[in-house]
C-alpha cells in the first residue's frame, strides 16, 4: 500500500513539474530593435491566468501592461508593435480597471520597473483563459501577446488608458 501511495504522489508531482496536469504558456518579450528584454510564464489557475513576468533593459518607472489581440510582435515597425492590434477584448467592454463599463479582458495592473531597468511581476488575469475554444482564450485564432507600454495606464480612458508607445511585446505560445 505504501508503495502505491508513493508512486501516486510521484506521478502527481511529475505532472506538475512537467506541465502535464496544468495548462501553461510563455512569451519572450522583445523591444522594437528585436532585442530580448523579458520573459513571461502563464499558468491556468482556478480564477484565471497567473502571469509571472521578468523584464530587463526597460526604462525605470511605472508602465502599463496589457494583453493585446493579435499574436504578432513585428519589431522595427514605424509605430512600434502596431501588428499586435488593440487590447484583447472578447466581451466588448470599455478600457480600464476603474471604468464602470470595463475592463477589457487584456487590461492588467501597471508594473514598476526599478532604477536598474528590471522588474519582476506576478499578476492574476481574471478575465482570460488558456482553455482552447473558450471565448476568452489566449489561444484564439490569430493568437495574443503581452505588451509593455512606456507610460502608466490611467485605468479609465478608452480605448488605451493613455499608456503611450509600446516598449516590449511577446507572443503568447504553448
Amino acid at each position: 500500500m505504501r508503495t502505491i501511495l508513493v508512486l501516486s504522489l510521484f506521478a502527481l508531482s511529475s505532472c506538475s513539474v512537467f506541465g502535464l496536469g496544468q495548462k501553461t504558456a510563455h512569451a519572450d518579450l522583445i523591444d522594437n530593435a528585436n532585442k530580448k528584454v523579458g520573459h513571461a510564464e502563464l499558468s491556468q489557475v482556478r480564477d484565471g491566468v497567473w502571469i509571472v513576468l521578468d523584464l530587463h533593459g526597460a526604462p525605470p518607472g511605472t508602465h502599463a501592461m496589457h494583453i493585446h489581440n493579435n499574436g504578432e510582435c513585428h519589431a522595427g515597425e514605424e509605430k512600434a508593435f502596431n501588428s499586435a492590434g488593440p487590447h484583447f477584448n472578447p466581451y466588448g467592454r470599455k478600457h480600464g480597471l476603474e471604468n464602470p463599463e470595463g475592463p477589457h479582458a487584456g487590461d492588467l495592473p501597471n508594473i514598476e520597473v526599478k532604477a536598474d531597468g528590471t522588474a519582476h511581476v506576478e499578476v492574476l488575469a481574471r478575465l482570460v483563459s488558456l482553455e482552447e475554444g473558450a471565448v476568452n482564450s489566449l489561444f484564439k485564432v490569430g493568437g495574443t501577446c503581452v505588451m509593455i507600454h512606456l507610460q502608466p495606464d490611467d485605468n479609465k480612458t478608452d480605448p488605451t488608458g493613455n499608456a503611450g508607445a509600446r516598449f516590449a511585446c511577446g507572443t503568447i505560445v504553448k
